[in-house]
């Protein structure tokens, strides 16, 4: 007992000493959350609350379950079962079904290229892994191979939606003659076998009694589905997990579970982890710059470390400056006695690793690609061999022609996937190092080996750390640097809703909580490249583009009504009593007719504006929508945008579904919210 509850702060020892559900632990970043979790479990076995064959941990990683169970072990604690989502649902099919499970299939990638071989030439090029990717943004929503084109609404698959409907559908069909499944069915065999067999309910809930989900913030609503099946009404449930870093939207995760789990559980306890013991005041204060703008369950970071430096925040007026920048710094910390392997640069794609892979390598400097090196991904190897087997000194022409073999674009079109965005900027550095290499005398032999010493010198599992921002959550460095913070690159240029944004920001949000003791954020301002809104967050001057419901839009006019009363330029006013295409005609107070044109300023309720086009059936629908969700927010007392965004109640009125099931396709439209509100929603689609 000593051991368990050694060190813990007051925080941590509540969310310990509360041995049964539901419980809720927003913790933030750094803030000792797989502590708090794992010694509230070994307290509720040492406590006898529970046997530790009656509880299971949740996790999102196999690396994370062994950590939990090594640290249980550490504590006296055995028998507690930690598994990620997908093994916990295969032991559940292995336990309860009558016939052992189909054979999973280890990856989609190899169908898939079979599959997108196939296609017209434009799209034949398009990465595996985008395809799959798309598949399992679809399978996490539960959408079906035959829904999906129904049901994708403003989604952007990384083909044409018809051809990509085809190749889900040849996916599943040669994957079901096969007799395999993917990792996304176990999920749903586990779901299906809840509500199929009745059984199974009373024997999985006589085999656990008490649920701990860590990184609840990146559930989706094929995991949450199927934690609710396991959980069957009962309430014995423990949460953990912070918004501000629930960064994995383009999976279906979301942190609406994670904030409405108080509100589906009552009389759940929230507990908030702010104590921070990772990164120093300095950091710390600059994180929390984005706080007002992140939305959600307020967490401030207060520090526990000594003072440390001032990060640096820095805009430079070319691309070299920036780069001379992170190069020189690293070279500094690096004399200063901080190992390599103890930096990190992350950027927000994959294809970024090559400016600093060639810098480093110029500099002798030992680094690792997290997410692959620049002459490790497929589309270097292939130009690379087959440059290796051509001899000419026409060298830009034949790099040329070989790109354009593998499907090189100038212009990217929209929708991309980021393996294939990561492909085309690749094919885009071969094309331009081998304009900056031809000179007519040189060979493509030469300019082979060029590149190989220019990007050749990745270590192996040692230097300074290239990687994604996505792939650093979860990890800390004593050093972080965050080049280009710059519009179109974070937030990313396809982030085109305010989810997006806000999401952009919040992985913004997760790069800056890596820093221990050392951080440099920059970008460049140089006409073509400019500081994105995030970084003028932090330099105090006011957002360029605010998060959700923070800032009210002007409407762009007022649509036109029968029966509006209008005041018109001139001193005259009266009532709209015809609409077409064009205009109204107002009918004034002595009888006469007067057209106005759409576009005509004109007065109603107190407010000037232009007047509109009426409003259609869909546009209609919306607006009772948004009556029925102010009643409704006011009703529950909380801000209108957490009962639905104004994208679902769109996705609504442009799909008008009939019945629960259809409702639940809807993005946005999780178990927790159909529950509360789909009879709610149904009843306003049925009377308008």
């Amino acid at each position: 007992m000593d051991r368990i509850f050694e060190g813990l702060n007051p925080e941590q020892r509540r969310a310990v000493e509360t041995v049964r559900g539901p419980v809720c632990i927003l913790a933030g970043a750094g803030s000792g959350k797989t502590t708090t979790i794992t010694r509230r479990i070994a307290h509720q076995v040492s406590s006898s609350a529970f046997d530790p064959l009656d509880i299971l941990a949740v996790t999102f990683t196999d690396k994370a379950a062994g950590e939990m169970r090594s640290r249980l072990s550490a504590l006296g604690v055995s028998g507690v079962r930690a598994r990620t989502f997908h093994s916990a649902a295969l032991a559940q099919l292995r336990g309860l079904s009558a016939e052992p499970p189909a054979e999973i299939m280890p990856s989609k990638a190899m169908a898939l290229r079979q599959i997108g071989n196939t296609l017209p030439k434009p799209y034949k090029f398009r990465p595996a892994g985008d395809l799959a990717s798309e598949i399992e943004w679809a399978k996490n929503r539960r959408i079906t191979a035959d829904t999906y084109l129904d049901s994708i609404g403003s989604h952007q698959p990384p083909i044409p939606a018809d051809l990509m409907a085809s190749v889900y559908q040849r996916y599943e069909r040669g994957k079901n003659d096969r007799g395999l499944i993917d990792f996304e069915d176990l999920l749903e065999h586990g779901i299906r076998m809840f509500q199929e067999e009745e059984y199974v309910q009373e024997r999985f809930a006589a085999r656990y009694k008490s649920f701990t989900v860590d990184e609840y913030q990146d559930v989706n609503l094929l995991q949450e589905t199927l934690l609710r099946e396991w959980l069957g009404g009962r309430d014995d449930l423990c949460v953990v997990g912070d918004d501000y870093q629930s960064i994995y939207g383009f999976t279906g995760a979301t942190p609406q579970y994670l904030l409405d789990m108080p509100i589906r559980l009552p009389g759940a306890v929230v507990i908030r982890l702010e104590s921070n013991y990772r990164s120093t005041p300095q950091v710390l204060s600059l994180a929390n710059k984005l706080v007002p703008m992140l939305g959600g369950a307020e967490k401030v970071l207060q520090p526990t470390l000594p003072d440390g430096a001032e990060p640096a925040v820095r805009s430079f007026s070319s691309a070299s400056g920036e780069i001379d920048f992170v190069v020189a710094r690293i070279k500094d910390l690096h004399a200063d006695g901080i190992p390599l392997e103890e930096m990190a640069v992350l950027y927000r794609v994959n294809f970024r690793s090559e400016d600093y892979e060639e810098a480093l390598a110029a500099e002798k400097i030992p680094f690792q690609v997290r997410d692959g090196a620049f002459l490790s991904r497929q589309s270097a190897r292939q130009l690379l061999g087959s440059l290796k087997r051509t001899d000419t000194t026409d060298v830009a022409a034949a790099v040329r022609k070989l790109a354009d073999r593998a499907g090189y674009l100038e212009e990217l079109p929209d929708g991309l996937g980021d393996q294939e965005l990561t492909r085309q900027g690749d094919l885009a550095r071969f094309v331009r190092l081998s304009e900056e290499f031809d000179d007519g005398a040189r060979s493509t032999a030469q300019f082979v080996t060029d590149i190989e010493a220019r990007f050749g010198t990745e270590g192996e599992g040692r230097g300074v750390n290239l990687l994604t921002l996505h792939r650093a959550k979860g990890l800390e460095f004593a050093a972080v640097f965050l080049p280009r913070v710059e519009e179109g690159e974070l937030p990313f240029k396809r982030a085109r809703t305010d989810e997006g944004i806000a999401e952009e920001r919040r992985l913004f949000y997760v790069g800056i909580t890596r820093a221990k003791q050392h951080l440099a954020i920059t970008c460049v301002n140089d006409g073509r490249r400019k500081s994105s809104s995030f970084f003028d967050e932090l330099s105090g001057k006011p957002a360029r583009r605010s998060a959700p419901s923070a800032q009210a839009k002007e409407p762009e006019g007022i649509a036109a009504e029968i029966g509006m009363e209008v005041e018109l330029s001139g001193g005259f006013s009266g009532k709209v009593i015809e609409l077409d295409e064009r205009s109204a005609s107002v009918e004034l107070a002595d009888g006469q007719l007067l057209v106005v044109r759409y576009g005509e300023r004109v007065k109603t309720r107190g407010v000037s504006l232009p007047l509109a086009p009426p409003k259609g059936p869909q546009e209609r629908l919306v607006d009772e929508l948004k009556k029925w969700r102010l009643e409704r927010a006011k009703a529950d007392g909380v801000p209108a945008y957490v009962v639905f965004h104004d994208s679902t109640l769109e996705s609504i009125a442009e799909r008008r579904p009939a019945s629960l099931p259809e409702l639940s396709r809807i993005d946005g439209l999780g178990p927790v919210k159909l529950e509360r509100y789909g009879e709610d929603v149904l009843a306003v689609l049925s009377e308008s």
